[in-house]
This record gives structure tokens, sequence and C-alpha cells, in this order.
């Protein structure tokens, strides 16, 4: 059977992966180090309470706006929106010279970054088949690794580079930060024009207050589909611990003592392992199983989080650790954006993936939190980290009950 070739629609949602992953990638590697520098110490503690709170206002929002957004029209309106409050952000935080400002421009660019996603995710069900969801959107995470490596390796050369350039760190900075965001807004474009909301509800009238009122109802109908239930469940608890690590990996290493151009760079072999792999995983997921390569990655991800609690003192053993996140980061995301646009009622998608988003989508609540709090009370970051190994055992556990496939009604 021939390979089906890819739409335009599906192309250009793939194109938006590319253009907001390099924020996500300058945000896990240069600036928790930049903040650092601000911050004149240790940065961990402040790094996850920061963290931590965009994710709680990201949390509080989207299951409202997720439902408003899938009215007849809104998606776009939503990602036009977010974006553009995001770009702004990002350009603004080339001012600060204060740690605790710079952190409160990153947590409006953090929210509107993770909010823009709520919408792309839900844009999925628009863009293609079911059965394509798990190539398609492997395929969003592959070219967003990739992608981002781009700008990322420019703004990287303006910091590592800036005194033989002549320039301040702060400027050098801003520098990357203008970049960044010119990246978003162009890979953004093309999505805008050619992917249209075909799923949706019609427009209604007092769209806020019935949003707020369906909240329970919708968490009700996710809670009486068995196979949704644990999905969301196991889901929660395992992606929460992913994205914990893709947070705090370069400030827990800086904090180690670990020079930052070693961190970066290793951050950047993540992007290249991640490539293939998430491609590879996409295919592994639909002759294998997505409960399985689910499953799989939950287990490589308990590995990492011992490795780095306990192995992990060197730049070598950094770069390894990049390596092994790199294997099994986006397979495990894309999974998990394809499974539940697979499971979730295609009209109420954005309202679904409201909820899925909570739990996920470069948003880590617990997982930042605990490491904050068990690093504040012991004054060890390690122990923080190894901590996590309790919310992919328990994702582990509910991903074992997860029925087998959905059945067409």
């Amino acid at each position: 059977m021939a390979k089906q070739r890819m739409s335009k629609a599906e192309k250009s949602w793939i194109m938006y992966d590319v253009g907001n992953s390099a924020l996500v990638l300058l945000a896990t590697s240069i600036i928790p180090i930049y903040f650092k520098s601000l911050a004149d110490g240790p940065a961990l503690v402040a790094w996850s309470y920061g963290e931590t709170i965009a994710s709680l206002v990201v949390a509080l929002l989207m299951p409202v706006l997720g439902s408003i957004a899938d009215m007849r029209g809104m998606k776009k309106k939503f990602i036009v929106g977010t974006v553009a409050t995001g770009v702004v952000a990002t350009v603004a935080l080339g001012l600060p010279t204060e740690p605790i400002a710079f952190l409160v421009i990153y947590i409006v660019s953090s929210v509107m970054l993770n909010s823009s996603m709520v919408f792309y995710d839900a844009l999925l069900v628009d863009a293609t088949s079911d059965e394509r969801m798990d190539e398609i959107s492997s395929q969003g995470y592959a070219w967003g690794y990739i992608g981002s490596v781009v700008p990322f390796v420019v703004c990287l050369a303006v910091v590592l580079m800036r005194d033989s350039l002549g320039l301040a760190l702060q400027t050098a900075m801003q520098i990357a930060f203008v970049i960044t965001a010119a990246w978003w807004v162009g890979f953004t474009i093309p999505m805008l024009r050619n992917v249209e909301q075909t799923h949706y509800k019609p427009l209604q009238e007092r769209a806020v207050a019935k949003a707020v009122g369906g909240i329970g109802s919708t968490l009700k109908r996710i809670w009486a589909d068995r196979q949704l239930r644990f999905f969301i469940l196991s889901y929660f608890f395992y992606i929460d611990g992913v994205h914990t690590i893709i947070k705090l990996s370069t400030s827990y290493g800086s904090d180690l003592g670990i020079d930052g151009t070693q961190l970066v760079l290793a951050l950047l072999v993540t992007q290249f392992v991640a490539f293939p792999s998430a491609i590879a995983y996409g295919k592994l997921g639909t002759r294998l199983g997505t409960k399985t390569m689910l499953q799989v990655g939950i287990a490589g991800y308990t590995f990492i989080t011992f490795f780095a609690a306990f192995f992990l003192h060197t730049a070598a053993e950094f770069w390894f650790l990049a390596i092994m996140v790199g294997l099994f980061q986006g397979g495990i995301q894309a999974l998990s954006r394809s499974e539940f646009g697979k499971l979730c009622p295609k009209d109420h998608a954005n309202e679904y993936f409201g909820f899925f988003d909570i739990f996920g989508k470069y948003a880590a609540i617990m997982g930042t939190f605990i490491v904050g709090t068990m690093t504040a009370l012991t004054g060890n970051g390690s122990l923080g980290v190894a901590s996590l190994a309790v919310l992919f055992a328990i994702g582990f556990v509910f991903m074992a009950r997860v029925p087998g496939a959905k059945q067409e009604a």
C-alpha cells in the first residue's frame, strides 16, 4: 500500500510545532542559566515556584477558554491572541535587570505559550484523521525538535560570542529573545492560513458563563468513559514528571556546578536525538500499540530520574542523560497527544484538550513543587529529583488499567 502524502493542512499544522519549539528550547536551556546570573545565587527554588505559578494559571484558564474555543471559528482567534501576547512578553524578557521582574515577565510568556499549545493540540482533530493522528502528532514533535535548533544555534552563538561582538550579556540575550519571537511568529502564519476548524459547537450567548457551568459536566463525561478516565489519570502523573525534568534540568545541573556551556550543548544534542526517535515512536505505536509504547516511555523516564538523582555529577554524565531524554521525550509526548485526540469527541476537542493540557504540555505543577519544596527543606536537590519516581510509578499503574482500543459506536 502506497504511503499517503501529507496534506497542506497537516504540513501547516506541523509547522507551528517548529515555531513555538524555539521558545521551549530557549526556556529549558539558556533562560534558566540567565536567570541564575540575575539572581546571583542558587536559583532552583525560585525557578521551580515560577514554573509552578505559570502552570497553575494555565490550569485555571484552559477548561473555560477551551470550551469557548470549541465554538465555530474560535480556535484560531485564541491562537492569534495567545501568540501575539506571548511574542510581546518574549521580547520584553530582555528588559529587566532584577530577577523578580524577569520571572514575572517569563511567567506571562510561559502562560501564553502553553495556552496557545492547548488550542494548537485541539486543532489536530481538524488537520488530520484518526488513522493518521499518531504519525502527524509524532511528525509535529520531531520537526519541532530539529526546527527549533536553527534559531537556537544563532541565539547561542550570539550569547557565547558576545565578548568578541562587543556585547554585554543583557544585550546578547535581548537579541536572542527577538530572534526567538520572530521565529515563533513566522511559523504560526501557515497554520492560520491553511488549517480550518471543521469540528465545532454552534456559537452560544453567554459563552463564558456556560463554559464555567459546563466544566463539571465535562469532567463527569471524562470520568464516565473508563478508557478516558484511566488514560487521563495516568497522563496526569507521568507527564508532570516528564515536563518537570524538561523544565528544571539546566537549573539542576547549574546548581551541581556543571558549566553552563556544557549544559546548553548537551540539550542541543537532545534535540537531534529526539528528531528520529519521535518519528520512530509514532511508527512503533502504530505497530505495537500506543499503550505499550507509552509504558516503555514511562519506564525509560523512571531510569532517567534515578540516574539524575544519584549518578549525575559531571558534564559527561549530563550528556548521557540528555541523550536518554531525547530517546523518550518526543515519543511519549506525541503518542499521548494523538491517543487523547482519538479518544475525545471531535466537536468538544478544545474543551477536552483544556483538561488534557492542564496535566501536561510544558506544564509541570506537582513535579516542580515537589522538587522545589524537597530542595528547600533538605538542601539537597537530588532528593527532590528522586521523588519524581513516584509520579512515574503511579502513571505506569494507571496506564496498565487502560482498556483496549475504543470501539466505534
